[in-house]
């Protein structure tokens, strides 16, 4: 399996320990980098799972609306092509969103993604909530997470505490919720994405097996 190679950005000594950032992107680099996808809008949960023990790390949203968002509290993955603004991260092409699952996804942790299906003014509604949130403090991402849920029609009964599982839990009894697993090492969830952060460039492997710059 090809590995992936992180040159300027160093992984977290552990998920759960995430800091608020403030980060603060203009106006016109979020212009630039929205990117609209042709999928249904849906809200996706991310959940960052601890392996053995079962532990939850992390808890983030995808949001496919007029624009596709992940709003990321407290988490520490960035990139130079992806502006932030208040936790918020624009700009998630297809392959920006295999980068953030596999940088999230190693033999320690694994990643859910559960989506449910919403209509487009629910979604654009989760996106204004998640950009009124602000930058989390260390360890709120699934206490942020919740609130901005609880806002949005249909998902007010979100829990707002401290643990990623339970919200998982509860997003799992949401009406059409579809889910998957995100492993390291497994070839048929695992992007194969090498990234190479010292020149801000991503490389990703194509159908020759060789390796070509991505967006």
């Amino acid at each position: 399996m090809q590995r992936r190679a992180f040159l300027a950005l160093a992984l977290p000594a552990a998920l759960a320990a995430c800091g608020a950032d403030h980060k603060w992107a203009s106006d016109e680099a979020l212009r630039q980098a929205r990117y609209v996808t042709n999928e249904p809008p849906s809200i996706t949960l991310f959940t960052v799972i601890g392996i053995p023990r079962g532990e939850g790390g992390h808890s983030a949203l995808m949001i496919n609306g007029s624009q596709r968002v992940i709003y990321d509290p407290a988490g520490s993955w960035e990139h130079p092509a992806i502006p932030e603004r208040g936790d918020v991260l624009y700009g998630i092409t297809p392959n920006f969103k295999n980068f953030y699952i596999d940088y999230h996804a190693r033999e320690t942790y694994w990643v859910a993604e559960d989506t449910v299906p919403v209509s487009l003014a629910v979604a654009d509604a989760a996106i204004r909530a998640v950009e009124a949130q602000g930058a989390s403090n260390k360890s709120f991402c699934a206490v942020n997470t919740g609130q901005a849920l609880r806002k949005l029609p249909g998902f007010a009964g979100a829990p707002t505490g401290l643990s990623p599982l339970k919200l998982r839990d509860w997003f799992l009894t949401l009406p059409g919720v579809q889910s998957r697993k995100h492993m390291d090492g497994d070839p048929a969830n695992n992007h194969n994405v090498l990234v190479r952060q010292k020149s801000g460039v991503i490389e990703g492997y194509g159908q020759d097996g060789q390796l070509h710059p991505i967006r």
